[in-house]
C-alpha cells in the first residue's frame, strides 16, 4: 500500500512528539532557589539564618545534604557564637515560634566566623570567583574585567585571563600576560581554610613560577551557580 502525503504525515507525528519529549532540557536544580548571605546563630534548639541587613530569622533545614548543620556546630565555639553563611536555598512561610519561616538550604558556598562577615563586602556582586591560600599567603579576585593576584611582599598584579570549564564541574583561569604564565584551577570539593577554619565549596590550586600553591575558593555573586 502506498501512503499519501497526508497519511505519511499522520504516521510520523507520534515519532516527532517522541523526539520532542526526549529533547526536553533537564530541570534546573537552582529553579526556585535564591543565593543568600547572612548570619547564623543557635537558639531554641534550632540553627537560625538572618539575611544581611534584615531582622527576619529563618529556621535552617538542610534540604540537600550540604552538611551545614554539622559544619556550623563544628565552627562555632559555643551555641551563642554567630557565623557568616553564603548559601543557596528556598524560603518558606511555615512559621514556628521564634522564627519568620524556614530556609531550605540546597547549597553551601561558604561558612566562616562573623569576624569576616561577607555582608560588608562591596565587591561581592561583581566577583565571578575568589580564591586564596596560606603559607605563603595568596589571593585572587576574578571578575568580568580580569583578575587580580595578591601575594605577600608583592604589588597587586592585574591580569587578563581565559576561562575554561572542566569535566566534573571544575574551572580553570589562565593568563600569559607580562611574560609569565599564571593558572588557577578550582574543583567542587569541601575545603577548609587552614588559617581561619572557614569552609569553602571549591578546592583551589595556583600554578606559577614553577610552583604549585594550594587553597580554597568560592563563586562570587556574578556567577549564578
Amino acid at each position: 500500500m502506498r501512503l499519501t502525503p497526508s497519511l505519511l504525515l499522520t504516521a510520523l507525528l507520534p515519532l516527532f512528539a517522541g523526539c520532542q519529549v526526549l529533547a526536553e532540557k533537564p530541570v534546573d536544580p537552582n529553579l526556585g532557589s535564591t543565593r543568600l548571605q547572612g548570619e547564623l546563630s543557635a537558639a531554641g534548639g534550632h540553627l537560625l539564618f538572618k539575611p544581611c541587613r534584615e531582622s527576619r530569622r529563618f529556621i535552617v533545614k538542610d534540604a540537600a545534604g550540604t552538611g551545614i548543620l554539622q559544619e556550623a556546630a563544628n565552627l562555632a565555639d559555643d551555641a551563642g557564637d554567630k557565623l557568616f553563611a553564603d548559601v543557596r536555598g528556598r524560603m518558606t512561610g511555615s512559621q514556628q515560634a521564634g522564627s519568620d519561616g524556614q530556609l531550605e538550604v540546597t547549597r553551601l558556598y561558604r561558612l566562616e566566623t562573623s569576624e569576616y562577615s561577607g555582608c560588608e563586602d562591596p565587591n561581592f556582586k561583581q566577583l565571578t570567583l575568589r580564591a586564596g591560600g596560606n603559607e605563603p599567603d595568596w589571593d585572587i579576585k576574578a571578575s568580568g574585567k580580569g583578575m587580580v593576584l595578591n601575594r605577600v611582599g608583592e604589588p597587586p598584579l592585574p591580569l587578563p585571563y581565559l576561562e575554561e570549564a572542566l569535566p566534573g564541574g571544575g574551572l580553570s583561569l589562565s593568563s600569559e600576560a607580562n611574560g609569565q604564565r599564571v593558572e588557577l584551577w578550582v574543583a567542587p570539593q569541601r575545603c577548609v581554610d587552614g588559617a581561619t577554619g572557614a569552609i569553602r565549596h571549591l578546592k583551589a590550586e595556583l600554578r606559577m613560577d614553577g610552583k604549585t600553591l594550594q587553597g580554597c575558593a568560592y563563586y562570587g555573586g556574578a556567577r549564578d551557580l
